[in-house]
């Protein structure tokens, strides 16, 4: 199955061109060799709650993505608002990928139990919260890499819960 995938970029120097964004140059480059999807939307929005549930929402119902991720606005800074803006738009919570991700992270920097990123779904989408550095995009994804088609088969009804 080719899935198709949003990339949302939560960066306010971002957003006003002031900085290039390669952390979703890193996540289209994983996604297209690594998962064998297609990245069918891909902006840019400020650290703004409203314009980040927006932009989930709008990737859920009008694009119908399987898979949103996310980069940017997961640390402590008090724009940082990443993860309060998925929470508001999920209906279930996938905690067990956001705790791989940091585990996987770990691995390579004491930095990632910083990263407060979360993942859930939102009717038939999955949304996973990436740090905003390439690095710590690269590290994260992979972390969890090997069990997107399997959560995104189970998510579309091609799979069964307990399928093997």
């Amino acid at each position: 199955m080719r899935w198709k995938v949003a990339i949302l970029t939560a960066s306010d120097k971002g957003s006003r061109g002031e900085r290039e964004d390669t952390s979703a140059q890193v996540i289209r480059e994983l996604i297209e060799e690594e998962l064998g999807g297609e990245i069918i939307d891909y902006r840019i929005v400020p650290d703004e709650q409203d314009e980040i549930m927006a932009a989930i929402i709008e990737m859920t119902e009008y694009f119908h993505a399987d898979l949103i991720l996310t980069t940017g606005g997961t640390g402590l800074a008090p724009r940082d608002v990443t993860p309060e803006a998925t929470l508001k738009v999920i209906d279930r919570a996938v905690p067990g990928l956001a705790e791989a991700m940091r585990i996987g992270a770990l691995q390579k920097t004491r930095r990632a139990m910083l990263s407060r990123g979360v993942c859930g779904i939102r009717g038939s989408s999955l949304i996973v919260n990436l740090p905003g550095s390439p690095k710590g995009v690269h590290e994260s994804l992979m972390a969890i890499m090997d069990q997107l088609p399997h959560a995104l088969g189970i998510l579309s009804g091609q799979l069964g819960e307990h399928s093997v």
